[in-house]
Protein backbone atom coordinates (compact mmCIF):
# COMPACT_ATOMS: atom_id res chain seq x y z
CA UNK A 1 0.00 0.00 0.00
CA UNK A 2 0.87 3.84 -0.68
CA UNK A 3 -0.36 6.65 0.60
CA UNK A 4 0.42 10.22 -0.37
CA UNK A 5 -0.63 12.79 2.67
CA UNK A 6 -0.24 16.50 1.52
CA UNK A 7 -1.09 19.05 4.56
CA UNK A 8 -0.65 22.84 4.40
CA UNK A 9 -3.30 24.70 2.94
CA UNK A 10 -5.42 26.73 4.57
CA UNK A 11 -7.43 30.48 3.99
CA UNK A 12 -4.61 33.34 3.14
CA UNK A 13 -5.23 36.76 1.66
CA UNK A 14 -3.90 37.99 -1.39
CA UNK A 15 -0.53 38.63 -1.42
CA UNK A 16 0.33 35.83 1.03
CA UNK A 17 2.00 32.65 1.46
CA UNK A 18 1.65 29.19 2.00
CA UNK A 19 3.73 25.85 2.05
CA UNK A 20 2.45 22.53 0.75
CA UNK A 21 4.04 19.17 1.83
CA UNK A 22 3.27 16.02 0.53
CA UNK A 23 4.60 13.26 1.90
CA UNK A 24 4.90 9.13 -0.26
CA UNK A 25 5.08 6.42 2.36
CA UNK A 26 4.42 2.63 2.14
CA UNK A 27 5.67 -0.26 0.17
CA UNK A 28 7.87 2.21 -2.52
CA UNK A 29 10.51 0.65 -4.57
CA UNK A 30 11.24 4.10 -6.39
CA UNK A 31 9.79 7.65 -7.60
CA UNK A 32 10.08 9.43 -10.58
CA UNK A 33 8.31 12.37 -11.08
CA UNK A 34 6.14 13.93 -8.08
CA UNK A 35 3.73 17.19 -8.87
CA UNK A 36 1.37 19.26 -7.84
CA UNK A 37 -2.40 19.26 -9.26
CA UNK A 38 -5.15 21.71 -8.55
CA UNK A 39 -8.62 21.66 -8.82
CA UNK A 40 -11.13 24.68 -8.95
CA UNK A 41 -14.95 24.89 -8.28
CA UNK A 42 -16.76 23.84 -11.25
CA UNK A 43 -13.07 23.52 -13.69
CA UNK A 44 -11.02 20.32 -14.38
CA UNK A 45 -7.89 19.73 -12.41
CA UNK A 46 -4.90 21.31 -13.53
CA UNK A 47 -1.47 20.73 -13.84
CA UNK A 48 0.37 23.33 -11.35
CA UNK A 49 4.40 21.92 -11.01
CA UNK A 50 6.82 18.69 -11.22
CA UNK A 51 9.66 17.83 -10.37
CA UNK A 52 11.97 15.01 -11.69
CA UNK A 53 13.97 12.41 -9.67
CA UNK A 54 17.02 14.50 -10.88
CA UNK A 55 15.40 17.78 -9.62
CA UNK A 56 14.26 19.29 -12.39
CA UNK A 57 11.52 21.57 -12.26
CA UNK A 58 8.38 22.33 -14.77
CA UNK A 59 5.49 24.94 -14.19
CA UNK A 60 2.54 26.26 -15.37
CA UNK A 61 3.16 29.21 -16.95
CA UNK A 62 0.86 31.17 -14.76
CA UNK A 63 2.35 29.83 -11.21
CA UNK A 64 6.06 30.92 -13.19
CA UNK A 65 7.93 33.20 -11.03
CA UNK A 66 5.39 32.70 -7.67
CA UNK A 67 5.59 29.03 -7.14
CA UNK A 68 8.45 26.86 -6.33
CA UNK A 69 8.74 23.00 -5.98
CA UNK A 70 11.34 21.36 -4.06
CA UNK A 71 11.91 17.77 -3.30
CA UNK A 72 13.42 15.59 -0.40
CA UNK A 73 14.44 12.54 -1.75
CA UNK A 74 15.30 10.85 1.83
CA UNK A 75 11.92 11.87 2.95
CA UNK A 76 9.73 10.79 0.02
CA UNK A 77 8.31 14.33 0.71
CA UNK A 78 7.59 17.23 -2.11
CA UNK A 79 7.38 21.08 -1.14
CA UNK A 80 5.23 23.74 -3.27
CA UNK A 81 5.97 27.40 -1.42
CA UNK A 82 3.10 29.58 -3.49
CA UNK A 83 3.96 33.16 -2.83
CA UNK A 84 2.01 36.08 -4.33
CA UNK A 85 -0.61 34.42 -3.81
CA UNK A 86 -3.69 35.59 -6.05
CA UNK A 87 -7.86 34.70 -5.96
CA UNK A 88 -6.89 32.56 -8.36
CA UNK A 89 -5.03 29.95 -7.13
CA UNK A 90 -8.03 29.45 -4.98
CA UNK A 91 -8.41 25.64 -5.46
CA UNK A 92 -7.43 21.91 -3.93
CA UNK A 93 -4.43 21.17 -4.34
CA UNK A 94 -3.77 17.26 -5.11
CA UNK A 95 0.14 16.12 -4.80
CA UNK A 96 0.53 13.61 -7.35
CA UNK A 97 3.26 10.74 -7.59
CA UNK A 98 4.87 8.78 -10.20
CA UNK A 99 6.46 5.63 -8.63
CA UNK A 100 6.90 2.01 -8.88
CA UNK A 101 5.79 -0.24 -5.41
CA UNK A 102 6.82 -3.52 -4.79
CA UNK A 103 5.17 -5.90 -6.61
CA UNK A 104 3.38 -3.33 -8.10
CA UNK A 105 3.71 -1.99 -12.26
CA UNK A 106 4.63 1.58 -12.46
CA UNK A 107 2.13 4.19 -12.19
CA UNK A 108 0.64 7.23 -10.85
CA UNK A 109 -0.69 7.52 -7.19
CA UNK A 110 -3.01 10.87 -5.81
CA UNK A 111 -3.44 12.76 -2.52
CA UNK A 112 -6.62 13.63 -0.93
CA UNK A 113 -6.05 16.77 -1.55
CA UNK A 114 -5.52 20.15 0.35
CA UNK A 115 -7.71 23.19 0.05
CA UNK A 116 -6.33 26.75 -0.85
CA UNK A 117 -8.31 29.27 0.06
CA UNK A 118 -6.72 33.32 -1.20
CA UNK A 119 -9.61 35.70 -0.20
CA UNK A 120 -9.52 39.11 1.50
Amino acid sequence: QVQLVESGGGLVQPGGSLRLSCAASGSIFSINAMGWYRQAPGKQREFVAAITNSGMPNYQDSVKGRFTISRDSAKNTVYLQMNSLKPEDTAVYFCKADLIAYSELRKDYWGQGTQVTVSS
